[in-house]
């Protein structure tokens, strides 16, 4: 699978999708945006896309958009709380380099 969750993950996706019986599960893409080139994007989905792969892990449906899924091989989603703030943060093992506020990243 080109993304893996952790439990931590798994866990916060449950709860979010708990409230929303119309969405089956979330979608992960990348956008063309800020200083370094690309940011991660995720939304709520209702359906699997035509050309989306889907990735199942715990009974939590994660769909993968096509021009996403190379960049986002071999990555792990998780699910991070602290002090001050809380995220899904992608460690993704193809980065080559990041901005200086991590808002973007390059291949």
């Amino acid at each position: 699978a080109s993304v893996f969750q952790t439990p931590s993950a798994v866990q916060k996706i449950k709860e979010l999708l708990k409230d929303k019986p119309e969405h089956v599960g979330v979608k992960v893409g990348v956008r063309t945006r800020g200083c370094n080139g690309l940011s991660y994007t995720l939304e709520y989905t209702k359906s699997k896309g035509d050309s989306d792969e889907e990735v199942v892990q715990d009974g939590v449906r994660v769909f993968i958009e096509k021009k996403a899924q190379l960049t986002l091989l071999g990555t792990e989603m998780d699910y991070v709380e602290d002090k001050l703030s809380s995220e899904f943060v992608f460690n993704n093992p193809n980065i080559k380099g990041t901005c200086g506020c991590g808002e973007s990243f390059n291949i």
